[in-house]
């Protein structure tokens, strides 16, 4: 079995987050043992650990060793300088399990530093020190959680009062409140029992802002979170932002929703009756009004943004959204959309190096959806999105983990593992349309349960104009994966357990293994147009 290569990890003043990435050889019974200073914190079988009860502004040193699955021996160990002062601490995977404060903006940079540990060489970490606290419902803000009364105004005043490296802190209770701006280096915190609560009001999500919407930029109603300026021709604008704590993050769901595309609608509704021919192409007759609906948590041009233990809930659309951003971490979140239309949870487009691990979905479509633009802009833009983890992660209803359909930019370097996607319509999908150009290559997907596994072609989201040729699919790899053939919608149906199927013969799916692929029911197996596919135990 080989090494772990590298460890990850962000601090808080009183816990740190560590998380790797599985090694070559390891299976679904592999155990990993955490040292902190020498001393055993604890075992996992997952490839995350939380170790709270730490001291702020101290240093750490950090080993992890990987057990055998018999558990008969210590294997590669990833260090071994242990400190003068030996410290024990708690192992924590229950959603939820964050406190305290952070400190500076510039200090905040190290809680996503990763350390790539070569051999004698070990991890080290500092916590950071508790954060200056703007608490919204103190003088001058004087926020209401009433669920009432309508707080944008003073929420907006504490975000753009927070000084960089400072906490707004929202106590228990339920604050309602329109559209939000966050800037660089700083947090929110929302204490056990705070609720952000969006309104149902479109009006309230209103200048328009700049943003892209199944692979198109728009002018789209601003989400009930907003960070960063939309800008495919540059980098980040908007960096170090932490959202985190114990409460819950509410948009208007099905009732903005609506409300958003009836209001669109009459705006439109010249242009939709001369152009009728057009929207009988569409999905159906929401879908051009739809696509201005703002998300829950919308990243444009974000860098370096980590969420943590939130309930993340019913956005108008898509639940959170980062496009052209990097080293976005997601983890120990709930996300529910259910009853909304377009409900994704995790959305990363045009986007790179996004982690997400330890979260629960309960989504009206899919949980996930990588995404890279769609034709012909997205072919024209030609930002990709790579190098996504996704890991110890679990569907209780939703469509499942995809890639696609909008990917003309191009989608690279993916990996599943450790996920229960048992309850979900299609478990892991790779889709797009003839018409989208780009590619998919590089998607490694292993130790999971899934109702089925598909590349497929979709028919819907399709107008634009084509790219010169259809999208290549490649390079795909799933091991030790447990297919049920069993399909959960409304209600659980029989399904295709595995569904691959090209685009035509001059544009196959190439090059995919299936090893240790264990198929439980369903209705069997279709590969179609597809080359250099094998079967291996």
């Amino acid at each position: 079995m080989e090494r772990i290569q590298k460890i990850d990890y962000y601090t808080d003043p009183d816990r740190a987050e560590l998380w790797w990435e599985k090694p070559e050889g390891a299976d679904s019974c592999t155990r990993y043992q955490v040292f902190l200073d020498g001393v055993i914190a604890g075992e996992t079988d997952r490839t995350h650990f939380t170790l709270e009860n730490l001291e702020a502004g101290r240093e750490y040193t950090v080993q992890v060793s990987v057990l055998l699955s018999d558990q008969s021996a210590a294997l590669l160990r990833l260090s071994a300088v242990p400190s003068d002062q030996p410290q024990f601490a708690a192992l924590s995977q229950v959603s939820g399990q964050l406190s305290a404060e952070l400190s500076s903006g510039e200090a905040n940079k190290a809680i996503f530093a990763g350390a790539s540990p070569q051999d004698g060489v070990s991890v080290t970490f500092q916590t950071l020190m508790p954060r200056k606290r703007i608490d919204v419902t103190a003088s001058p803000y004087f926020a209401k959680g009433d669920g009432q009364t309508m707080n944008t105004a003073v929420l907006q005043k504490a975000f753009d009062d927070c000084p960089a490296g400072g906490s707004v802190y929202l106590p228990a209770g339920t604050y309602l409140t329109g559209a939000l701006r966050l800037h660089s280096d700083m947090e929110l915190y929302l204490d056990e029992g705070a609720v952000l609560q969006g309104s149902a009001d479109p009006a309230d999500y209103l200048p328009r802002i700049r943003s892209r919407f199944e692979g198109t930029e728009m002018e789209c109603y601003q989400s009930l979170l907003n960070l960063g300026d939309l800008d495919h021709t540059s980098g980040p604008n908007c960096t170090n932002v932490i959202i985190r704590g114990k409460g819950a993050i509410k948009g208007g769901g099905f009732a903005l929703a609506w409300g958003t595309i009836q209001s669109e609608k009459e705006r439109l509704k010249d242009y939709l009756a001369a152009n009728a021919d057009y929207v009988a192409t569409c999905e159906n007759d929401n879908t051009i009004p739809g696509r201005v609906r703002g998300r829950l948590i919308n990243m444009s041009n974000c860098s370096h943004i980590r969420i943590s233990g939130l309930t993340l809930a019913d956005g108008a659309s898509w639940n959170l959204h980062m496009v052209y951003s990097d080293h976005i971490i997601t983890d120990h979140c709930l996300f529910s959309s259910k009853g909304v239309w377009n409900g994704d949870g995790w959305d990363p487009d045009s986007s790179e190096d996004c982690t997400l691990f330890a979260c629960v979905f309960h989504t009206e479509d899919d949980s996930v959806a990588i995404k890279s633009g769609k034709n012909p802009e997205g072919n024209k833009i030609n930002r990709p999105t790579r190098h996504i983890r996704i890991f110890d992660c679990r569907s209780a209803f939703g469509h499942g983990l995809c890639i696609g359909s909008e990917m003309s930019g191009g989608v690279e370097d993916v990996k599943i593992w450790d996920c229960d996607l048992e309850h979900s319509m299609v478990g892991i999908q790779v889709k797009g349309t003839p018409k989208r150009g780009g590619y998919v290559r590089g998607l490694y997907v292993q130790d999971c349960i899934v109702p089925c596994l598909q590349a497929v072609s979709v028919g819907y989201n399709d107008d634009g104009i084509p790219a010169p040729q259809p999208p290549h699919f490649e390079n795909f790899t799933y091991e030790r994966v447990t297919v049920t053939g069993r399909s959960l919608l409304e209600n659980w149906t029989d399904c295709k357990a595995i569904e691959f199927t090209g685009f035509d013969e001059t544009h196959p799916i190439r090059s995919i293994l299936f090893k240790d692929v264990k198929i439980t029911g369903g209705l069997g197996v279709t590969v179609e147009l597809c080359e250099d596919v094998r079967f291996e135990e």
